[in-house]
């Protein structure tokens, strides 16, 4: 198992998107956040929708991604919220054990 994480999740808007990322930072569940503006499609309830959305990708531990998933289940607007966990297999061993240290 890969010790690095981006767990995603997705909101309807920026201000949702910065309160989910700047809590979850300030908790020290991710070391930092990077919110992006996107086009979704999607299947909801049996109709195909599409909808402006706001990502939000948290660089964490894998070990925290489990309380970072209660958090963001706590602080999401959505009914179902888009939680997906993405292993990080390398990167700048500097950025990485920045990362280390902003989390826990």
């Amino acid at each position: 198992m890969t010790e690095f994480v981006i767990v995603t999740t997705t909101v309807d808007d920026a201000a949702t998107a910065e309160r989910i990322a700047r809590n979850v930072v300030e908790r020290r569940l991710a070391a930092c956040a990077g919110v992006v503006a996107r086009r979704s499609v999607y299947r909801w309830k049996g109709a195909v929708e599409t909808a402006d959305e706001f990502a939000v990708e948290l660089k964490t531990l894998a070990s925290v991604a489990p309380a970072l998933e209660a958090a963001i289940r706590e602080l999401h607007p959505y009914e179902l919220p888009e939680v997906v966990v993405t292993p990080i297999v390398g990167g700048s061993a500097a950025y990485l054990a920045w990362m280390r240290e902003g989390v826990g």
